[in-house]
């Protein structure tokens, strides 16, 4: 006996199965969720990485152990690098996830530089001049796209804690400059483009043509 929901000849029954095995084959190639996740390749991420390691080795060799300062600066310097992470991974589902927590890392280096404010002020020192030559060399190191803890090393880890600290809110402040431009980015990005309910939308759009 013949299936009743089978009453199609073999010849339409194949052009249909061609059917949704090209719009399945397109919907991949076309898919509606962004590429994300890639923040390894963010130079935010990277500076904020070197931020990071550099308040780590600070505060264990100048904040007393005892000191409240000490949790703080460590929990804001890895929340400025561990939010670029969590927006690059929500980019793909919520772009107003992405421009938010960017956001909450570039409010964390804030607290975190403020902190090293207050370490050279206790101390009777102040942060570099612009015209200072160590600020100039600190800036050329800065642009190295491969730069690196090492590249700053000499700097993080020198004998005088106030040329210490200087070095690393020089990094807090190209750190916090690349996510101001990145949030701008951002921005205009999600009012051209829209967020993901417009991707889906283009996509279904797609999928009609």
């Amino acid at each position: 006996m013949k299936d009743c929901n089978d009453s199609r000849d073999p010849k339409t029954k194949w052009t249909s199965l061609q059917s949704l095995q090209s719009f399945m084959s397109s919907d991949r190639r076309q898919g509606f969720l962004p590429k994300h996740g890639g923040y390894k390749s963010l130079l935010s991420y990277q500076r904020a990485e070197i931020v990071y390691d550099a308040t780590v080795y600070f505060v264990d060799r100048y904040i007393d152990r005892r000191s409240r300062t000490r949790d703080q600066m460590i929990q804001a310097a890895r929340s400025g690098k561990q939010n670029i992470i969590e927006g690059s991974m929500a980019s793909g589902t919520s772009k107003e996830m992405e421009i938010k927590l960017t956001n909450v890392a570039r409010a964390s280096l804030e607290e975190l530089l403020e902190d090293y404010r207050d370490f050279l002020r206790a101390r009777g020192a102040g942060e570099w001049r612009p015209e200072d030559p160590k600020v100039k060399r600190l800036r050329e190191l800065t642009r190295l796209r491969g730069a690196t803890y090492h590249t700053f090393q000499r700097g993080i880890e020198h004998q005088d804690p106030t040329i210490a600290a200087n070095v690393i809110i020089g990094l807090i402040r190209v750190t916090s400059f690349l996510l101001d431009r990145q949030i701008r980015a951002l921005e205009a990005a999600f009012a051209k483009e829209g967020g993901l309910r417009e991707a889906m939308t283009r996509a279904r759009l797609r999928a009609r043509r």
